[in-house]
């Protein structure tokens, strides 16, 4: 027989464990219960969440400037049994923000650690601190004159490290695969601290080049988990190329989707498209390329294929629209637009146009939302259009890079979706490696609206569910439903579970560090089924 687990602290939020807090950041650096969501630029909850509902309320914030602050705080949390959940911008919004999976933990946000400590221009990586934005991460660069640039995701505000710790996805060439993160510092469940890969050797110089080290590779194991804490991480980097040409390819008809998954796995692996090409329905493609005229009809309600047609056909962004990019010289650039251009016009219907070729000191003028992202230039239009009544939550199943595949699962989640919202479809289709891609769906609900946000997030658990059964999982997962989506990683009785739980009670039996993250308790909080 299973038992829920503990989903609130023994203890709550005493008047000294505020002080003690207080002792260890200064009364600036902690924020009470009642003030999580007062500053509108830096709440502490996630505004996507159903109004009114407490569950997933941090009891205080706190936050540290220093890594031995960190390491006092957990102290605190060890001695106390209060947990802690870290967060390092808390911009996760539509898969829980800076919320903790306990209600009444200490809310620990790594916002003010946000110092760039090094950038090295000769082996091309920097080093950061967690609350380091994209935006921050690459005013640096700029100001130091650097040749270098950094891939980064579709908005600019959240942290580097945040962002790759949670699976975050980035489109440049380091994009793909978790191919730029090399080399952790990290706070462990007692306070101590860990240096992963060639870090264990003191000023080993090889540490933020060399992704493993001797024995096994640990970075990994800090990746949607309750480990450890983060506190400073390397990040590989990209010379500036001569020439970058973003591309956009569009098909005609919903149909001709698997024709043209197929066609961009094997431009992958032939290596003649790098980065993280990413596909859009008409209705997202207009959000990704700020169609405000588009975007305001959709939020009006459901519109019946034959607008879609219509808007696809008038706008020119097709049925799928693919957003990518070349990078290299101006001979290999050319040489790869004619060999894409070749391989898409097989599609009927389909159009290729090169919006430009851009050398490194012309970033400037580049007017498209999509072309700015992948030149590395971060930035939040993607959301500028969106007012006080929109919110979403994020389904986003790894899918194996084969047409029929991606067209059955967009099928499946489509009518859900339409079914139960009553809404339009929207969808991305981010390719994160020649073989396998996420497919990225948004469950839209105006989250002033309780009603409406619980339907939604019965939406969500639905769909998790029958994606399940039919062999699919997330690659990340709200934390509302974080249980769900660990329970359906089942082969060989749960021994996938079984495997993590010993790893959080031999380092943190008492649940110190995120309880609950991703489904991982310790035994001394009881076994865990999905939540009902």
């Amino acid at each position: 027989m299973t038992t829920a687990p503990t989903e609130q602290p023994e203890q709550g939020v005493t008047p000294d464990i505020v002080r003690r807090l207080i002792a260890i950041v200064g009364a600036d650096a902690v924020t009470a219960q009642d003030d999580l969501m007062s500053d509108p630029d830096w709440p502490l909850r996630d505004p996507y969440w159903v109004p009114g509902d407490e569950t997933y309320t941090a009891g205080v914030a706190v936050h540290p400037t220093t890594t031995e602050q960190v390491q006092e705080i957990v102290r605190l949390a060890n001695e106390t049994g209060l947990p802690v959940s870290t967060h390092s911008q808390g911009r996760n919004n539509g898969y829980g923000g800076s919320s903790p999976r306990v209600g009444g933990s200490i809310s620990l946000s790594l916002r003010r650690m946000n110092r760039v400590l090094e950038i090295n221009e000769e082996l091309a990586y920097a080093v950061v601190e967690p609350g380091v934005r994209w935006f921050d991460l690459y005013d640096e660069l700029r100001a130091r004159g650097s040749r270098l640039q950094v891939s980064v995701p579709d908005l600019g505000w959240g942290s580097v490290v945040g962002n790759s710790l949670d699976n975050g996805v980035t489109y440049l060439p380091y994009g793909a695969d978790f191919q730029a993160p090399c080399g952790m510092e990290v706070v462990l469940p007692d306070g101590s601290l860990l240096r992963t890969g060639m870090g264990a050797m003191p000023d080993n110089p090889a540490w933020h080049t060399y992704k493993r080290g001797v024995g096994p590779t640990l970075d990994p194991l800090f990746i949607q988990s309750n480990f450890g804490i983060v506190v400073r991480m390397g990040v590989w980097l990209m010379p500036s190329p001569e020439a970058y040409a973003p591309l956009l390819l569009t098909v005609a008809a919903d149909g001709d989707l698997p024709r043209a998954i197929d066609t961009v796995r094997e431009l992958r692996l032939a290596n003649r498209l790098r980065g993280v090409p990413s596909f859009y329905n008409t209705l997202m493609a207009a959000t990704m390329t700020g169609v405000a005229d588009v975007i305001a009809r959709a939020e009006k309600g459901f519109l019946p294929d034959d607008d879609v047609q219509r808007i696809a056909d008038e706008t020119g962004l097709g049925r799928w629209y693919l957003r990518s990019a070349l990078w290299g010289s101006r001979a290999e650039v050319d040489l790869q637009v004619r060999q894409v251009r070749e391989a898409w016009e097989r599609i009927p219907g389909s159009t290729l146009s090169v919006q430009g070729v851009y050398g490194p000191d012309e970033y400037a003028r580049i007017a498209s939302i999509s072309d700015r992202i992948t030149a590395g230039v971060p930035n939040l239009d993607v959301i500028k259009h969106k007012g006080e009544g929109f919110g979403h939550i994020g389904i986003a199943p790894i899918v194996p890079m084969v047409g029929d595949h991606v067209m059955e699962v967009v099928d499946l989640v489509r009518d859900i979706i339409e079914q139960r919202t009553g809404l339009n479809y929207k969808a991305g289709i981010l390719v994160v490696n020649e073989r396998s891609c996420a497919l990225v769906s948004s469950i839209n609900f105006d989250p002033r609206d309780p009603d409406q946000a619980r339907a939604a997030y019965a939406t969500a658990r639905e769909l998790v569910a029958e994606l399940a059964a039919r062999g699919y999982s997330e690659y990340r997962a709200h934390l509302d439903f974080m249980e769900d989506v660990a329970g359906f990683m089942s082969w060989n009785d749960h021994a996938y579970r079984r495997f993590v739980t010993r790893i959080k009670d031999a380092i943190d039996p008492a649940g110190v560090l995120s309880p609950g993250r991703y489904g991982i308790w310790p035994s001394s909080r009881g076994s865990h089924p999905p939540r009902s």
